[in-house]
């Protein structure tokens, strides 16, 4: 059997969790970056104790989870304390992603869909995607929606904004687009056809190495991908 790997991205308040959506329905493979994210930093796990050792106890909630709105104010604003978060959280994170890959394999899916949101801007995982998506939707659409989502003010959206690659930019990069500009009906055939696409594709990507290699030890392979993509 074959199974590829399609990695799925797009903007902030550009729509992706409504195509996501329309994903899980059809009963595809959905990975989700951002829940995997939140589960590694669970109360005493070490990547929630780092964060705790170099954030503060101000990143926490009353119940001791990482108040993900504090910490995100604070690596919005400051580079250098997002590169820091990334060194905590994406080892774990990258672990996780290939245990639920190989379970996938396991499973006989056709493809898997990797949903994660920075995927264009890190660029270190677009290599092992056989396909990319990308949740498009033109530029005031997009502020609208985040202004009417966050009730952020127009400067303030604008800001949020600014601070990922422009949809325009990411675009050039990727292999498929959906445009969610308009509604949902059209967003939706845009799915189907994306779905039918990958289903009748004929390509496959390096899960048989994942597999064949995992039987020598799965660990040694994750130690080698998390030290490549951490580097």
């Amino acid at each position: 059997s074959t199974m590829f790997l399609v990695g799925l991205s797009g903007g902030i308040a550009s729509g992706k969790s409504t195509v996501v959506a329309v994903l899980r329905e059809l009963g595809c493979a959905v990975i989700d970056a951002d829940v995997i994210a939140r589960q590694v930093v669970q109360p005493h796990s070490k990547a929630h104790q780092q964060i705790l050792h170099h954030f503060g106890t101000e990143v926490l909630l009353e119940n001791g989870e990482i108040n993900r709105e504090a910490l995100g104010n604070i690596i919005f604003s400051q580079p250098q304390k997002r590169r820091l978060l990334n060194s905590i959280t994406h080892p774990d994170i990258l672990k996780e992603m290939l245990k639920q890959i190989l379970k996938y394999f396991v499973l006989g899916y056709r493809y898997v869909i990797l949903d994660i949101p920075l995927l264009f801007e890190t660029r270190g995982l677009t290599r092992f995607m056989k396909y990319t998506v990308l949740v498009y939707c033109d530029p005031p659409t997009q502020l609208a929606r985040l202004m009417k989502r966050s009730g952020l003010g127009a400067a303030e959206a604008e800001a949020r904004i600014r601070s990922q690659l422009p949809l325009d930019e990411k675009r050039k990069w990727a292999t498929h687009v959906i445009d969610n500009s308009g509604d949902r009906q059209s967003t939706r055939g845009q799915v189907l056809r994306l779905h039918t696409c990958l289903e009748d594709s004929l390509d496959f990507l390096w899960a048989r190495l994942v597999v064949g290699t995992a039987v020598a030890g799965l660990g040694g392979l994750v130690f080698l991908l998390v030290r490549y993509f951490i580097s």
